[in-house]
């Protein structure tokens, strides 16, 4: 089998959480007297990396997780409107069932990642790491791999930000970028990623392709 273990992002790679997440950042832009976004430069910010947007919006490093718990804090309120994308639940069933090992590692809470989630797709996942700091998740992916018994080149991390692409390659982990999340496709694909995924249903297919 060409993978043992996959490891998914959630926001915006299991969760379609962007929409909601736009209808909040003035909020939190002005609870934080940040400069606000202009939503009509979406698609530039969608070409930036973490580390320079937080540079461009003149965040301090020790807001950030004030910020990030504030967002969680609202987003466990409004989880009705955090969807799945489509065709997550039968894609996470498959690759279950195809004795692949499931985890999520991701920066929001362990909470609304299993309600979002639904106990029939939380039950296809065996490691979880949740609540992970903005540029924490190499530490977290060390972790997953220790605990599957999992050498990187047989795992697969699955992402839709450069900054997971980062973290996957600082832990020498293969990186799968999906085209449905926040960084646009093209700039995912510009840093040659081992898989690139137009669909969700694309995940399936290379789990049930011949090796």
């Amino acid at each position: 089998m060409k993978y043992k273990l996959m490891i998914f992002d959630f926001d915006g790679t299991l969760a379609d959480t962007m929409p909601w997440v736009l209808t909040v950042v003035d909020h939190v832009a002005e609870k934080y007297k940040l400069p606000r976004p202009d939503l009509g430069q979406l698609d530039q910010m969608r070409r930036q990396d973490a580390r320079s947007l937080i540079r461009q919006y003149k965040v301090p490093t020790w807001k950030l997780v004030l910020i990030s718990r504030y967002i969680h804090r609202l987003m466990a309120k409004d989880l009705d409107k955090i969807p799945l994308f489509e065709g997550v639940g039968p894609m996470l069933e498959a690759v279950a069932q195809s004795g692949v090992a499931l985890a999520v590692v991701s920066s929001n809470t362990r909470s609304i990642v299993r309600r979002v989630l639904g106990p029939d797709n939380v039950a296809c996942i065996r490691y979880f790491e949740c609540g992970v700091s903005v540029f924490g998740k190499t530490a977290k992916f060390k972790k997953v791999l220790k605990r599957a018994r999992v050498r990187p080149d047989e795992a697969l991390a699955i992402g839709d930000e450069l900054r997971d692409f980062d973290a996957a390659r600082r832990a020498h982990i293969p990186f799968g970028a999906v085209a449905w999340g926040y960084t646009l496709f093209d700039v995912l694909r510009a840093h040659a990623p081992r898989e690139a995924f137009h669909e969700i249903q694309d995940i399936t297919r290379l789990i049930q392709a011949p090796q």
